[in-house]
């Protein structure tokens, strides 16, 4: 496969994946606030830091509420990370591998992108977010369930999958980080509504109570970090995008030979052998302490990991080099 092609495919499903997540967030804060325990502008700023989008959004809106906020994650096409933004740039990838992907692709997809188009121009007229946040997830699994079920299993699905899983084990971090968040606001690790809402950002929280029961911190971050068999589970997202990983290359599981292999497979066995009280404590001498040293480790892992993944299969390689990916 061409690497334009698979870069493609790659990004068009890690933006796909990033429009839903935020549409999640959306509608996971929009519950809070209603629920009245948090104050509005703490709330409303939280979830701009949880994207990592603070200083965009200061320098430009100042003040956080949830019109402000709602239509920056939502509609602003200055945002690279805003639902808007995501589903145009997933759109135009789609666009370039047009002949690689099947039709109900790409036909959810234009329309999802349509559908965010015409919602972005009546946005003014918006009196309720909520049905437009429902269209978005939908939209998302549609084009999963298309991916899934009518593309063949071969080098392009799986980029695609691993982009998606990339993408996905990010957001589940970022939704984890809550106490640090909220300045470490005494008594926010210790309350339930907070990590319920953790959960429902990851569509988490029904299988969450079928395993745990209550609402706990602890339990929380352990599924959502080390769970196996739940989809959105960090240690579940790299366990499948190394499985694509591999059949692309055609490695095997504790071999490599690409620097994407490398990380990806460092990454997945630092969660193979994690032990919850070293991801909630110190993790050893002279490491960032807490949940919070511990996840800016991790995204700075997937982030070199992501990067492996360019250097192995997208960026542009000197004339007289093979320009295929796999």
């Amino acid at each position: 496969m061409l690497s334009r092609v698979a870069d493609s495919v790659f990004w068009m499903n890690r933006q796909i994946e990033r429009a839903e997540n935020v549409a999640r967030a959306i509608e996971t804060t929009l519950g809070l606030e209603l629920d009245g325990t948090i104050e509005t502008g703490r709330l409303w700023n939280a979830l701009v830091c949880a994207f990592g989008d603070q200083s965009d959004f200061w320098d430009r809106h100042g003040l956080a509420d949830q019109a402000r906020v709602f239509d920056f994650l939502a509609f602003d096409p200055a945002n690279p990370n805003s639902i808007y933004c995501c589903l145009q740039a997933a759109r135009e990838n789609a666009r370039t591998v047009r002949d690689m992907i099947s039709s109900p692709m790409w036909e959810e997809i234009n329309k999802c992108y349509l559908a965010v188009r015409g919602a972005s121009a009546a946005r003014a007229d918006f009196a309720d977010p909520r049905e437009f946040i429902d269209e978005i997830q939908r939209a998302s699994q549609l084009i999963t369930g298309a991916t899934d079920g009518t593309m063949s299993h071969g080098e392009a699905w799986h980029f695609a999958r691993m982009g998606r899983l990339v993408e996905r084990a990010d957001k589940t971090s970022r939704f984890l980080d809550v106490e640090h968040f909220f300045g470490g606001e005494e008594g926010a690790g210790r309350d339930p509504v907070r990590w319920s809402s953790v959960l429902e950002s990851a569509s988490a929280l029904e299988m969450y109570r079928k395993q745990y029961g209550a609402v706990s911190r602890q339990d929380t971050v352990r599924f959502l970090v080390l769970d196996r068999a739940f989809p959105r589970a960090m240690h579940f997202c790299l366990v499948k995008a190394e499985e694509s990983l591999l059949a692309i290359t055609g490695g095997t599981k504790g071999t490599h030979s690409t620097p994407a292999e490398r990380q990806l497979g460092r990454l997945r066995a630092t969660l193979d052998y994690a032990d919850i009280d070293e991801i909630l404590g110190d993790s050893q001498a002279g490491a960032p302490r807490g949940l919070h040293g511990w996840i800016d480790a991790f995204q700075a892992r997937l982030n070199a990991a992501n990067d492996a993944i360019h250097t192995t299969f997208f960026a542009l390689r000197p004339v007289g080099t093979v320009a295929e990916a796999g």
